[in-house]
């Protein structure tokens, strides 16, 4: 059996901010269609990676590669071009918009007319428009959501909100997903919820997903390999169960020795 296809991998990132290191040799290894869960308190290191990674911060030492290039050193439209998609932990929709309208504007970067072109309506830039129309609703459709088109973002539910921000991430065509807190804000219903969506919208678009959330049972429900930061550094890698039950993941989310005696 042949090895499987990595899309994403880090090797010694690490990161200082003044006298702070706050990533510390961090390695990092998602394969083509797995889901890679990234968990870890407070102040581990986590949105940190991501920046690294989608190039919103420049890394101290390490490299980034993507689907076997080195893009370290590629800002951050040119990662998004060759097929990183990322959302953010608050929702970056524009909430007085409606759906459509957000799935088309998240297409730019497909956009192949100039100003000129766009303003004075010319033959090719009403075409892309359409295209970018029909690419918009086919994905709506897709996910479930086609009958919100015209719904402006503000009126919808905050877990609605969250899905339709993966949508828009998805009208960009991404091989890779990077998911910044998806469960932030949502219930227990709405996080089982979320989890079959990530899970179906993988299948559907052949991703790769690597997810950061504090919602461990949400995580460890649908990683196929799990990562645990801490201060900045990989506490522990592994199986998602393995992971969440290690004793170094406990003391770190809990502050207590598992294996210490009760009184």
């Amino acid at each position: 059996m042949s090895a499987p296809e990595t899309v994403l991998s880090t090797t010694g990132v690490s990161i200082r901010f003044g006298g702070v290191q706050a990533l510390s040799e961090v390695d990092l290894r998602a394969d083509r269609w797995e889901i890679v869960g990234i968990i870890g308190p407070n102040g581990a290191g986590k949105t940190t990676l991501f920046n690294c990674i989608t190039g919103f911060y420049a890394a101290t030492s390490g490299r980034v590669r993507f689907k076997g290039e080195d893009v370290t050193d590629l800002p951050v439209h040119q990662r998004a071009a060759r097929g990183m998609g990322r959302t953010f932990q608050n929702v970056g929709l524009v909430k007085g918009s409606t759906v459509g309208e957000n799935l088309k504007s998240a297409q730019h970067l497909q956009t192949r007319y100039g100003a000129l072109g766009a303003l004075f309506g010319s033959t090719r830039a009403s075409e892309v428009e359409r295209e970018a129309t029909e690419r918009a609703r086919a994905i709506l459709d897709l996910v479930h959501l086609g009958h919100l088109w015209d719904t402006r973002i503000a009126g919808l539910p905050y877990g609605i909100q969250k899905r339709l921000e993966i949508a828009a991430v998805l009208a960009t065509d991404p091989e890779l997903l990077l998911l910044d807190e998806p469960g932030s804000g949502l219930g227990p219903e709405e996080a089982d919820e979320l989890g079959d969506f990530l899970l179906d919208i993988r299948e559907r678009f052949q991703l790769t997903i690597v997810l950061i959330d504090h919602h461990v049972p949400l995580v460890t429900r649908i990683s196929d390999y799990m990562y645990c930061l801490n201060l900045g550094q990989v506490l522990c890698e592994g199986q998602p169960e393995d992971v969440r039950n290690h004793p170094d993941v406990v003391r770190a989310y809990l502050g207590i020795d598992p294996d210490a005696e009760v009184a």
